[in-house]
C-alpha cells in the first residue's frame, strides 16, 4: 500500500534509469514485485492509503478499471528496460485498494506479464488482498489456476458496531464462507487482517473478533492497532468529539489479548503485528521488505527500492498512466540512501522480527544500551541476535529510539 504523503525526495530521471551500483546489488539479491490497485467500492473513514472510488475517477486511461491492466503492463515494460537482467521474482503482492475489484482475468494476466518479463522462481509466493464481498468462488478458482498461491482478506472485525465505526460492511457469515471457498479453490495460504482499538470496541468485542477469525482456521493473521491518520474522515470525527480518541493503554491490552489468544491456537508472532501457524505460512513478501530486499512497485503511488535507491510514483491513476503513455517514468521523486541511513532502517525493521537483529549491525555505543533492555525484560540476546520479548514488542518503537539515540 502507498502512504498518503510521500517524502519530497530528489527529481527522478525521466527514463527511470538507476545507478550501476544499485543494479549491481540487485544482481546478487532477491527480487519482488508489488502491484498497487487503487480502486475501492467505498472509502473507509480510517484509511489514508492511495485509493479511489469510482465516483472520484473519470474514464481516462489508468483511472478506469477497464484500462488499468494495460497501464500496469506498460510500467512493467519500463521496469524490464531499467533493470535489465534480474534474479527471478520470488514474491508478488497485489495490494490496494481492493485488487479483486479488477476482473480475476486481469490479475492473472498481470502476473503472466511479470513472469514473461522477469521470470518467477519455482514456488514463488503470489498474494492478492481482497475484501470478503469483492470476490466470487469462480474468481478464486481462476486466480489459483493462474498462479496465485496466497490471499489476504480484510476482515477487520466481527462486531457490527465496530465495523460501522470503521465504515466496513460484511454480510453476516461472509468471511467464513469466502475463506472456505478460497481453501476449496486451492490457495496454499489464507490470511485475515484485523484491526483493534477502535472507538467503542470493548475487550469482549475484540475477543469475539479473534474467536471468529480463528474459527475460519486461517494460516496467518495480521492484527494492527487503529491509527487515527491526519486528513481522514476518522480524524475529523475524533477532532469534533463524535468519536473517542485512541488510547495507547487500551491498545497494549488488546495486543496482549491477541497474543494470548493466538498463541493458544498454535499461532506464533514472527513480526510484531503478524502471526502464522508455521514458518511456511509467514508472508515472504513482507519479510523481503523488512529484511531490506529489492522490489519494484507498480501503480499510482507505489514505492520501490533497488540497491539503496528508493522512489515513489505519482499518486493519481490518470497522471500515472499519462506519464507511461508518453514513455516517461511515473516516478515523482526518489532518494539514494547512504550507508548510515540503510543501517538505521535495518535496525528499525529487523528488530520487529522474531528472528531479531544481528548485534553486529549496532555501533559500540548502541550495543552498550542493550544490557538495560535485557535487564528490564524487554529483550533477549540469542545466538548473537537482539530479540524483543513480549514486553519489548509493546515498546518496540521506544526501544529503537533509545538504541539509536
Amino acid at each position: 500500500m502507498s502512504p498518503s504523503q510521500p517524502p519530497d525526495g530528489d527529481p527522478a530521471p525521466a527514463d527511470g534509469r538507476l545507478p550501476a551500483a544499485a543494479l549491481g546489488e540487485l544482481a546478487d539479491g532477491t527480487f519482488s514485485v508489488y502491484v498497487h490497485v487503487p480502486f475501492c467500492r467505498t472509502r473507509c473513514g480510517y484509511c489514508d492509503f492511495n485509493t479511489y472510488t469510482a465516483s472520484e475517477l473519470g474514464s481516462e486511461p489508468g483511472a478506469s478499471r477497464d484500462s488499468y491492466a494495460e497501464a500496469v503492463r506498460t510500467e512493467l515494460d519500463l521496469a524490464a528496460r531499467v533493470l535489465g537482467t534480474t534474479p527471478p521474482v520470488g514474491t508478488v503482492f497485489f495490494g490496494g485498494g481492493t485488487p479483486t475489484l479488477l476482473p480475476a482475468e486481469d490479475l492473472v494476466r498481470i502476473l503472466a506479464d511479470i513472469d514473461q518479463r522477469f521470470g518467477l522462481e519455482p514456488g514463488a509466493e503470489v498474494t492478492t488482498e481482497s475484501n470478503p464481498e469483492s470476490v466470487t468462488r469462480a474468481d478464486l478458482d481462476r486466480l489459483v489456476a493462474g498462479g496465485f498461491t496466497r490471499i489476504s482478506f480484510g476482515m477487520q472485525s466481527a462486531v457490527p458496531h465496530v465495523l460501522q465505526v470503521l465504515e466496513r460492511q460484511h454480510t453476516p457469515g461472509r468471511v467464513d464462507e469466502v475463506v472456505e471457498q478460497a481453501r476449496a479453490a486451492g490457495f496454499a495460504s489464507i490470511s485475515l487482517d484485523l484491526i483493534y482499538g477502535s472507538p467503542g470496541e470493548s475487550e469482549q468485542d475484540w475477543q469475539r473478533s479473534l474467536d471468529a477469525a480463528l474459527a475460519c482456521r486461517p494460516d496467518h493473521i495480521s492484527a494492527y492497532s487503529l491509527i487515527v491518520e491526519e486528513g481522514t474522515r476518522l480524524a475529523r470525527q475524533v477532532r469534533r468529539g463524535e468519536l473517542a480518541d485512541i488510547d495507547d493503554d487500551v491498545h497494549a491490552e488488546r495486543y496482549l489479548q491477541a497474543e494470548e489468544t493466538l498463541v493458544s491456537q498454535q499461532m506464533s508472532a514472527y513480526e510484531v503485528s503478524n502471526w502464522a501457524r508455521s514458518e511456511a505460512d509467514r508472508c515472504r513478501h513482507n519479510l523481503a521488505y523488512w529484511r531490506g530486499g529489492h522490489w519494484w512497485g507498480v501503480g499510482p503511488g507505489a514505492h520501490s527500492h533497488v540497491g539503496g535507491v528508493r522512489w515513489w510514483n505519482v499518486r493519481h491513476p490518470a497522471a500515472w498512466a499519462a506519464r507511461l503513455a508518453e514513455d516517461v517514468s511515473p516516478a515523482q521523486g526518489r532518494e539514494t540512501l547512504d550507508a548510515e541511513t540503510r543501517r538505521v532502517e535495518q535496525v528499525m525493521l529487523q528488530l520487529r522480527l522474531a528472528e531479531g537483529l544481528d548485534l553486529d549491525v549496532l555501533t559500540t555505543s548502541e550495543r552498550a544500551r542493550v544490557a538495560a533492555h535485557v535487564a528490564a525484560g524487554r529483550a533477549q540476546v540469542v545466538d548473537g541476535h537482539l530479540r524483543l520479548t513480549l514486553a519489548g514488542r509493546l515498546l518496540a518503537d521506544g526501544i529503537v529510539r533509545d538504541l539509536l539515540d
